[in-house]
């Protein structure tokens, strides 16, 4: 795999290969005047769930990833983004009810406070993730609760000043890996390893019970942009990456 260390303008041609995966990132901490364009792309459901959201910004940040969601599918699939239909997986994975032209575009999403982040691949299960940087997360905490032994001893044998960025690796690596694997949180985070030191490539080192999953997913660590963190899994290998910035404007 080739990771592309910027996001770049997106290109006329966004062909979707199968030996690529492309990753957008998108404000969403945006005027009125661009939410309702993209609220109006929204399902009923999705509208339906929109409104459950007690504060105003919760629900900005919603409308704006899931619009984007669909306006990126529909260039992929040359269809109206309105028309897309999704099923859920057993642990909520969504994914496409259908497949328009035969194109198995397989995708997931990750939203948090500014930024939302969409993973597309065709024929491969993609996972992304995409965190602030809290400076008020209990980390040790955390990460004995929720980490491996193996991740929390790595976590405890650096300096103090890099435990914060180690713990946010292991964590968006860890958030991305389960959303690719269709388990989500039901998979267990403790059942497997994932690389976290600072500088250290993102990668899955163990996974309890079959070891073979190990060689079958991919990980690489995204540039989440000042005081973020971000992560994306592939299954298989032999890819190449491209990531992209989703204009303020919208897809023209």
């Amino acid at each position: 795999m080739t990771p592309t260390a910027h996001w770049s303008p997106p290109v006329a041609n966004l062909a979707l290969g199968h030996d690529t995966v492309h990753v957008w990132r998108a404000a969403t901490e945006v005027p009125a005047s661009r939410v309702a364009p993209l609220y109006g792309l929204l399902a009923p459901d999705e509208r339906a769930r929109a409104g459950r959201f007690l504060y105003e910004e919760d629900r900005r940040r919603y409308t704006v990833a899931r619009g984007v969601l669909r306006s990126l599918l529909a260039r992929y699939l040359d269809v109206e983004p309105a028309a897309l239909g999704f099923r859920y997986g057993t642990h909520g994975k969504p994914s496409l009810a259908e497949t328009p032209g035969g194109r198995d575009v397989r995708f997931n999403l990750s939203h948090s406070y500014g930024w939302a982040v969409h993973a597309f691949a065709i024929g491969r299960e993609v996972g992304v993730d995409v965190e602030r940087v809290r400076p008020d997360t209990d980390i040790m905490g955390v990460a004995r609760h929720s980490f491996s032994p193996a991740e929390v001893e790595a976590l405890t044998s650096l300096p103090a000043g890099q435990r914060r960025e180690a713990f946010f690796n292991c964590w968006t690596r860890k958030e991305a890996f389960i959303k690719a694997h269709g388990e989500g949180i039901a998979l267990g985070l403790s059942r497997f390893d994932v690389t976290l030191r600072p500088g250290e490539p993102a990668a899955l080192l163990r996974f309890e019970g079959d070891p073979r999953e190990v060689a079958r997913w991919s990980m690489c660590a995204l540039d989440g942009g000042e005081g973020y963190k971000a992560a994306l899994a592939v299954e298989g290998d032999g890819w190449y990456l491209k990531c992209w910035d989703y204009p303020a404007e919208g897809l023209m």
